[in-house]
């Protein structure tokens, strides 16, 4: 069993330790094939994670492993390349460059979570809606994911359904620069108020799980300074080693499920259809805030 390998990235070299051990063992996953993964995942994932407060989870032992910590302080020695922006006590990761995510995964950080807030920025770029089940394998997922669509297209929106590689999804819409966090947390509310209303056999805006049942959670709550989402491309540290994945509205009506989108075969999905996320141009909220604030 090799001990250690050196990658070479660029400018820098990089050292890979254990490169043979695996991380998703039912999945034949090496650490070095990870890392090689993420490198051909990076042009997709940086443009959104960098410029935001970056958590990780680690799994030293791999997913089957009986240890796992979340990180939000950058760990210890660091690289020169690597970034860091400070918030109170702790001095965040930068994710904004292919050395410093290949390190990350070198330090087995299976999963990458990112802040809703840009640092140093009190206006948010996109709004997000997080649909969340109740139900461990949940057979409506992307019905309810088809049913946000379909009520922002009537209202003149167009946004992205992601896989959040777990059990749930994300509803994701790029915006023109001007709502404020407070206004997006209204219209969240509208849009699950609503949902809730018009599909109580579906959806629920119950903020405690024991007064969910089996119903899917619509959290508006989640999109807010100081809250993180798992980011789009992040693999997840569950077997089959899924990934979160933006879907084309095609994709949503034909049911796929989360588990269809995986480390081994999302990169070259991404070849093929680019980031679907970077391709839904800014949407105006400005008009569709105006007529809610007069309700």
């Amino acid at each position: 069993m090799k001990q250690r390998v050196i990658l070479q990235i660029g400018e820098h070299e990089l050292s890979v330790s254990h490169p043979d051990k695996l991380l998703w063992p039912e999945s034949g996953i090496t650490k070095l094939a990870y890392v090689q993964t993420l490198a051909q995942l990076a042009p997709f994932m940086l443009p959104h994670s960098e410029g935001r407060y970056l958590t990780t989870i680690r799994y030293p032992e791999g997913i089957a492993g009986e240890t796992s910590f979340y990180q939000k302080n950058c760990p210890q020695p660091a690289p020169p390349f690597v970034r860091t922006a400070k918030d109170g006590t702790i001095n965040y990761v930068v994710l904004d460059s292919l050395p410093t995510l290949v390190w990350l995964g070198s330090l087995y950080s299976l999963e990458f979570h990112v802040s809703c807030e840009r640092i140093g920025d009190p206006l948010p770029d996109r709004w997000i809606l997080d649909i969340d089940p109740s139900l461990e394998v949940e057979p409506r997922l992307m019905e309810a994911a088809d049913e946000v669509l379909t009520l922002l297209e009537s209202l003149g929106l167009q946004a992205v359904a992601k896989t959040s590689g777990a059990t749930g999804a994300q509803i994701v819409m790029p915006i023109e620069r001007g709502p404020t966090y407070e206004q997006l947390r209204a219209f969240g509310k509208f849009v699950s108020e609503y949902l809730a209303a018009q599909r109580p056999e579906l959806f629920t805006v119950a903020r405690l799980k024991k007064d969910r049942g089996t119903l899917i959670y619509l959290d508006y709550l989640q999109h807010h300074p100081g809250r993180t989402l798992a980011a789009p491309y992040t693999p997840r540290a569950r077997p089959g080693a899924p990934v979160s994945t933006p879907l084309t509205r095609e994709e949503v009506k034909r049911d796929v499920k989360p588990a269809d989108f995986h480390l081994a075969n999302v990169p070259q999905r991404l070849s093929a259809v680019g980031d679907l996320i970077a391709q839904c141009k800014p949407q105006p909220l400005g008009r569709v805030l105006q007529s809610l604030s007069k309700l």
